[in-house]
């Protein structure tokens, strides 16, 4: 029995004095709101497997979605070098250590100190009738004005330094989301607007023809001046087309170096048309709406909410008293060489206790101003849940019909081109007018145009898919969280 009782006397004052140095928050007790929100993604589509939800259904990796090696070297150069993702990096490093700093208040700051105080005395004012000279010199350790966190007001800012580093740090796997889907978007544009180039050359090449045979057909007396004008306007038209997607394509080269923060040479860029781009791994279907908690920018706004909530207590805090100790421990002596020897030991202890009496409703203000961010907090988070469904259900519905544009501009094109071919054959026979020929022929070049860009939004959709849902992150890693 006696050994319990020395072991809880030794155990206590332990206790008792981790109690003073963390004290209790008085922050409200989190709880995550929760808006409401259907059950299943509102595409349109019904039934739809991607509207089914499935278990242990996850967003995979950028790794498992991008195939094309191209691709996925320039994203590993963006990672690596793209300056908005430096500067999210760097501002996470001080996010960190705001957060250290805050959370070392919670501990006395010892300070080693030394110094000589030396005075004088005038002969006028000593009571020996001398002048005199005291010396006095100290070497000692002590902590000045340590707060005893009793009412939890410096581990409430300690928490809220916490929440504000970790939305910082989804802030930036936000922005690694997006710079992944902003590479891969940028260079599939390319590839299109080289194709788009390459349609326009082609077309200028064949009006060009067009307008030679024309020419020849004038001078044999068999077109008239209105058909070389006609044939004249089309080989301008695809001129300038051609200069406006030249012009396009450098923007698009230099729009990839910016994102992959280098210059970027022609064999980092390869592709000159979409089908030389490797498509895309689907993303599973049968994604329930719980994966949008994982969303980067839904998770950045939780921690800022945590981070508003934790200000309440260290606002509330401030009505209760606030116990600061000074103290310190070393030697003094007149002389340097009696610093350590006996009897020349002192110390100092200074508690200190401040009660707020009249502050004319500051205190209750703070408290005002704390609990109305929180529920600005809280507003913007849910917010943030409600724009991730909505652009999951908008992606998933636009796929839908992406495809069906996909093979319906293909049919179109292939259609455009037959009547395309047999105007041509009914002009050169006499039987139409090149007016004919060239409605069919600008029919065809705006069919196979808008193939191409179809083709483009199908293969953009994949991403803008995988992006909206928060994607990056693994089934190891859902597993482990």
């Amino acid at each position: 029995m006696s050994m319990t009782l020395k072991h809880s006397a030794r155990v206590l004052p332990g206790a008792f004095l981790a109690l003073l140095l963390t004290g209790c928050t008085m922050a409200p007790n989190y709880v995550r709101p929760t808006p409401a929100m259907p059950e299943a993604w509102t595409s349109g589509a019904a039934a739809s497997t991607q509207n089914m939800a499935q278990a242990n259904a996850t967003v995979p990796d950028w790794r498992q979605i991008i195939a094309d090696e191209p691709t996925r070297n320039l994203v590993e150069l963006a990672l690596k070098d793209n300056r908005d993702l430096r500067v999210a990096a760097l501002n996470i490093e001080k996010a960190q250590a705001q957060y250290q700093i805050q959370r070392a208040d919670l501990l006395p700051k010892i300070n080693a100190t030394s110094g000589a105080d030396m005075n004088r005395t005038p002969a006028k004012l000593s009571g020996s009738g001398k002048a005199t000279t005291t010396r006095v010199y100290s070497v000692g350790l002590g902590f000045s004005s340590f707060e005893l966190d009793l009412f939890g007001r410096i581990q409430s800012l300690k928490d809220a330094a916490l929440e504000t580093f970790l939305a910082t740090e989804a802030s930036r796997k936000s922005l690694e989301l997006s710079l992944v889907a902003q590479v891969a978007t940028g260079y599939m544009t390319l590839a299109a607007d080289r194709e788009q180039l390459a349609l326009y050359k082609e077309i200028l090449a064949t009006e060009q023809e067009s307008y030679d045979i024309v020419n020849a057909r004038l001078e044999n007396g068999v077109a008239d001046e209105l058909d070389l004008s006609r044939a004249r306007t089309t080989v301008e038209s695809a001129r300038v087309q051609v200069a406006k997607y030249a012009a396009q394509v450098t923007a698009d080269e230099n729009l990839m170096a910016v994102l992959v923060g280098q210059p970027l040479s022609p064999e980092m860029l390869p592709a000159q048309s979409l089908a030389e781009i490797a498509s895309f791994a689907p993303v599973p279907a049968g994604l329930p709406s719980e994966v949008l908690a994982r969303r980067p920018d839904v998770v950045m706004a939780e921690h800022q909410l945590k981070s508003a909530n934790a200000n309440i207590g260290a606002a509330r805090a401030r009505y209760f008293p606030s116990i600061s100790i000074t103290g310190s421990i070393g030697t003094a002596s007149p002389q340097i060489n009696g610093l350590f020897g006996s009897g020349a030991g002192v110390w100092n202890f200074a508690p200190q206790i401040t009660l707020p009496i009249f502050d004319f409703g500051a205190i209750r203000a703070g408290v005002k101003v704390a609990e109305t961010d929180r529920d600005i907090m809280v507003a913007q988070y849910e917010k943030a849940v409600q724009t991730a469904f909505r652009e999951v259900s908008d992606a998933l519905a636009q796929g839908a019909s992406l495809t069906d544009q996909v093979t319906a501009q293909d049919a179109l094109a292939q259609a455009a081109g037959k009547g395309y071919e047999l105007s041509t054959m009914r002009y050169e026979a006499g039987v139409d007018g090149y007016l004919s020929k060239l409605d069919a022929q600008r029919t065809y070049a705006t069919a196979r145009q808008n193939r191409i860009s179809a083709r483009l939004s199908q293969r953009t959709n994949v991403l803008t898919l995988y992006k909206v849902l928060g994607g990056g992150w693994s089934a190891q890693e859902t597993q482990e969280k």
